[in-house]
């Protein structure tokens, strides 16, 4: 079983990991990747059912927490993130990455669960026009959706 001593050194390795990750929004991938699309619960490696409530409530609060530090930021602000991310993605042409985020929106899935109303619409809307710059400066043709 789970102190809450324990529960504050995974808040604190957590946060020290997703330190690590250049960008708010690689962290908000990082931790909506973690959420199990079925359930809505965040995995880990807990096996004990009460030890796997706690470090959900700890993957939930993290989250929410960085979800709402860039929802705050400026559109400034989020299209260096943005930028610095997509440089950070070595794997994947840019004009491809935005194609892929404009036809299939992934970014709709980095919004907490608790989040709703207002924050979740800032965020796709702000995102959705981020887009459309990141559009023209990567040359993106306009997505074929119905292909």
């Amino acid at each position: 079983m789970w102190t809450p001593d324990d529960l504050e050194v995974l808040d604190e390795t957590w946060g020290r990991e997703l330190a690590e990750i250049e960008t708010a929004y690689g962290r908000l991938v990082y931790l909506a990747s973690l959420r199990n699309s079925n359930s809505g619960r965040y995995e880990h490696y807990a096996t004990d059912p009460a030890s796997r409530k706690r470090v959900h409530s700890s993957f939930c609060r993290l989250h929410e927490g960085i979800f709402r530090e860039w929802v705050n930021f400026t559109l400034e602000r989020k299209m260096a993130d943005l930028q610095l991310y997509i440089r950070g993605l070595d794997s994947i042409d840019p004009a491809e990455l935005v194609d892929a985020w404009l036809r299939l929106t992934p970014y709709k899935n980095l919004v907490p669960a608790a989040i709703r109303g207002p924050e979740r619409e800032h965020h796709i809307s702000d995102i959705e026009a981020l887009l459309g710059l990141l559009r023209n400066v990567y040359g993106v043709a306009s997505p074929d959706l119905f292909a």
